[in-house]
Formats: structure tokens, C-alpha cells, sequence
């Protein structure tokens, strides 16, 4: 699955032929990249090979429903912004996807703006995501230049230990654990124990 990507796309799943092609041509005049799928099924097949990007799921379609597609989704590891649509007389049922991850509904007949915000908060919550992602792999790789000796000594940084007491703990110099503090926040880019902290964030083992 291709990760961060900046492109704002679409994904329309929905047996109706000619709401596929209706939202296809108004999604394509607000510049997103729409790619239609006549079931839910379909999309699920393919999902790993596709870039993230916002879904307009109909509730009631065919061999797999709305609901059994989100479920199906988050049990894949698929967190994409799911945007339902929904007639009135199922709203109750679009709540209750709510309640199972998806992240906002659309009663039919929706209008363009409506349409259009749901997607920009969609879109928003898809950067934050990348921008996480990006945040997690960056912290990953500088944990993986440190020693497993500078792994330790970070852990008792962390916890708030002196030099000399990280030393004892250790069984080394105050020379060394200065030593080896000065390359673990080298190799972590960071200035002080603040900054390594908020770039390790709980994932040092």
C-alpha cells in the first residue's frame, strides 16, 4: 500500500451505476482523484494495493453492506476516513457505524458543500495520519543508530537519573555515561533530554 501520498482521492463504493457516475463527474470537477467501486468487496480485494485516501461507502448494497465493509476495513488494518451515505430512513443505522469507526455520514440527497467539507475534514485527518507515520518511521530509524549500551543509558535518562547515578546503576565510569549521553542525543538529533523524550514517545523498549 502506497503511503504518503499528498493526491486527495476518493474512493465511490456503490452498487448504483448512476450515483458511481454522478459522483464520479462532480468529485473529478472539485479536482480529487475518484476511482468508483460497484461493491464493497471489490474495494476490499484491492485495498492493500491502493493509496490512502477518503471512502463514500453506501449503506445498503449487495453481498457485503456498509456496515460489514467498515468491519471488514478496520480488521484489515484499513483506518481510512469512511464517509457514509446514507438515506433517511437508515440514519439510525449510520449512527451506529459512527459508533464502529466511520468517520462522518451523509444523509441523500446531500448538496455539493456538504460534500465538500466532509472531504477537506477527511483529507486533514489523512495528512495528520502521514504526518504521524512519518513521525514513528523517523523516531524508529534514529533509535536504530544507538548502541544497545546507549539504549540503557537512555532509559535511565528518561527516567530522570544523574550521570552518577546511571554510572552505578551500570557499573561504569561518569566519564562513559557522559560519554555515551552525549552520542545518544547526537544520534537522536536532539538538543536535550526534552526534545529526545518527545521523539522517543514511549517507543524504547
Amino acid at each position: 500500500m502506497e503511503e504518503g501520498s499528498a493526491r486527495r482521492i476518493v474512493y465511490v463504493i456503490d452498487d448504483d451505476r448512476d450515483i458511481r457516475l454522478s459522483l464520479a463527474f462532480q468529485l473529478r470537477t472539485m479536482d480529487y482523484d475518484v476511482h468508483p467501486f460497484i461493491g464493497a468487496s471489490d474495494f476490499i480485494e484491492q485495498c492493500h494495493e491502493l493509496a490512502p485516501g477518503c471512502l463514500l461507502l453506501d449503506v445498503r448494497m449487495p453481498e457485503m453492506d456498509g456496515g460489514q465493509a467498515l468491519i471488514e476495513m478496520r480488521a484489515r488494518g484499513i483506518d481510512w476516513p469512511v464517509i457514509v451515505m446514507t438515506g433517511h430512513a437508515e440514519v439510525s443505522m449510520a449512527v451506529t457505524f459512527m459508533k464502529d469507526g466511520a468517520f462522518d455520514f451523509l444523509e441523500k440527497p446531500f448538496e455539493d458543500a456538504q460534500l465538500q467539507v466532509a472531504l477537506v475534514r477527511g483529507h486533514e485527518r489523512l495528512a495528520a495520519d502521514r504526518l504521524r507515520n512519518e513521525a514513528t518511521r523517523h523516531a524508529a530509524d534514529r533509535l536504530g543508530r544507538l548502541s544497545a549500551r546507549e539504549k540503557d543509558v537512555l532509559r535511565y535518562m528518561l527516567s530522570g537519573e544523574t550521570n552518577k547515578v546511571i554510572a552505578f546503576r551500570l557499573d561504569l565510569s561518569v566519564r562513559t555515561v557522559e560519554m555515551h549521553r552525549a552520542n545518544v542525543l547526537a544520534k537522536l538529533g536532539a538538543r536535550n533530554i526534552a526534545e529526545a523524550a518527545v521523539l522517543v514517545g514511549g517507543r524504547l523498549p
